[in-house]
């Protein structure tokens, strides 16, 4: 019999219903939802499936235990009764990779690292009856949060973030992460039988992202995951068969009208090389255009987009020009919706309408809104059945 484990899947603050939808897709049922992070239960195919199929987590945690700890000795104590020895072998490499803390008396993170660590030595020395570790074998590292006293340990089973789908080798300045992408354009009800231009593209990460959607390529088919070395937790089997799944939902055949604009050649050029690496380059057309130039002579499509926001001062004097000219831009197409993600307050004011609908999302530790400026539905001739559009939280 399979055993099951709680997994823990990080995300952006404010888009956790998007990532609990995508988990419930893949057959999982939900434990837990929090601010940034999903837990639900699973056995270790579920480990493989949740780190090739999710778009929007950031990574995969297999959850050791969580217990409260309001001083040292409690951590300490807590940690070591974790049976560590079910999770890593004998000469597993094992550390606190990350410790977070929020509202909590416990709140060093070097103290809390360093005083786990011994514990699970202290453990780990009594499972295995042995004083030294090698430390030479396959990696565990650990992920701790703190949040009003109650400690959480997971064992990332990922690696590097599943934001590095491997294929964005060159980026812009000021890169959207490719989990966050994804989740944003799961908040749209756009499907690939619709138009979509992103006229600030950057490096190419919403098209990107949307034709992979459009393809049904799983984000994590082209890398590889840190657990993939686990043999005494998850048999490579398993690996190999999420994989096989992936390469069997692949529509070799999907067409797509996806855009991608920006004023800087070298960037569109990163673009069209990013695509590649991701296999879609067939789908989606990059063109070295500014903003001024935006139009489309069909209706109901989507612009989908991260303009700038402004970071360095003399950035901030263009920002009210460039809002404005996105603004008379989209206003001139014909039935058409925008998604804006930005940190610049005054967004709207230059667009020039006031959005339908706003969302607070946090990128890292930046503020920023998604403005949603909804255009009419097509008539219901012209739009295919696709998959079901984001019905809200």
């Amino acid at each position: 019999m399979r055993k099951t484990y709680e997994l823990i899947v990080p995300c952006h603050f404010g888009l956790e219903a998007v990532l609990k939808k995508e988990i419930v897709d893949l057959g999982y049922e939900i434990s837990q939802v929090e601010d940034g992070r999903v837990t639900f239960t699973g056995d270790d195919e579920a480990v493989c499936r949740a780190n090739v199929f999710l778009r929007t987590g950031e990574r995969v945690l297999l959850k050791a235990g969580s217990f409260r700890a309001e001083s040292f000795e409690e951590l300490f104590q807590n940690t070591k009764a974790i049976p560590w020895e079910e999770f890593i072998p004998r000469d597993g490499k094992f550390w606190v990779a990350k410790a977070s803390s929020i509202k909590s008396k416990l709140f060093s993170p070097s103290d809390i690292q360093r005083i786990m660590k011994k514990a699970m030595v202290e453990r780990m020395k009594r499972a295995y009856k042995a004083e030294v570790f090698p430390e030479n074998g396959s990696s565990y590292p650990l992920r701790v949060f703190l949040y009003k006293d109650q400690v959480t340990i997971g064992i990332d089973t990922s690696g590097e973030s599943l934001h590095k789908r491997g294929y964005r080798t060159l980026a812009s300045k000021a890169p959207i992460t490719e989990t966050l992408a994804a989740a944003l354009i799961l908040l749209t009800p756009w499907r690939k039988d619709r138009i979509l231009v992103d006229p600030f593209c950057g490096s190419g990460t919403f098209p990107i992202e949307a034709a992979m959607m459009a393809a049904n390529m799983a984000p994590g088919m082209n890398r590889s995951f840190l657990a993939e070395d686990w043999k005494n937790l998850i048999p490579r089997k398993c690996w190999y068969e999420a994989m096989d799944e992936a390469g069997e939902l692949v529509d070799g055949q999907a067409q797509a009208d996806i855009q991608g604009y920006d004023i800087d050649g070298s960037i569109v050029k990163a673009a069209r090389a990013n695509a590649q690496a991701a296999g879609v380059d067939h789908m989606i057309h990059f063109q070295e255009r500014p903003v001024s130039a935006l139009s489309h002579p069909k209706k109901y499509g989507f612009l989908i987009t991260n303009p700038p926001y402004g970071e360095r001062l003399e950035e901030k004097e263009h920002l009210p020009g460039l809002y404005r000219e996105f603004g008379e831009r989209f206003m001139a197409l014909d039935a058409w919706s925008a998604y804006v993600i930005t940190a610049y307050e005054d967004a709207e004011k230059y667009i020039g309408r006031k959005a339908d609908k706003n969302r607070k999302i946090y990128n890292g530790m930046m503020k920023t809104y998604f403005y949603q400026f909804l255009g009419p539905k097509p008539p219901a001739r012209n739009r295919e059945r696709g998959p079901e559009p984001w019905k809200g939280d």
